[in-house]
């Protein structure tokens, strides 16, 4: 699969092309997604429900969703990444743009709010 960018989804939504997303949170699972040419994965914070046991995405931290953004960037090197920026990561503009860098250091093409 080629590296896909925001301009391959904005091209295919001109053409009315359909694509899915998926969330992945480790190398094993976005391999796998990789290999079905899965163009756009989802580093999610129900990571703290899915993974962590926990009853909700309030407990998860930038940190962690930083640690499984990179995990999932090592299994898929070519699809879009996004991540998710957790509960209260984006209460300032200034925290926002600290957060979001740390997320797209650690592999993310993009971040959601």
């Amino acid at each position: 699969m080629k590296k896909i960018t925001i301009n391959d989804l904005m091209k295919w939504k001109q053409e009315g092309r359909k694509f899915a997303s998926v969330t992945a949170y480790d190398a094993s699972f976005a391999q796998l997604f990789e290999q079905q040419e899965m163009p756009v994965l989802l580093v999610g914070d129900s990571l703290g429900m899915v993974l962590q046991g926990r009853e909700d995405t309030l407990p998860v931290t930038v940190e962690e969703i930083a640690y499984h953004t990179r995990s999932v960037r090592a299994g898929s090197p070519n699809a879009l990444l996004m991540a998710d920026m957790p509960f209260m990561s984006y209460a300032t503009p200034e925290q926002a743009c600290e957060n979001a860098a740390k997320l797209m250091r650690a592999g993310a093409n993009m971040v959601k709010l």
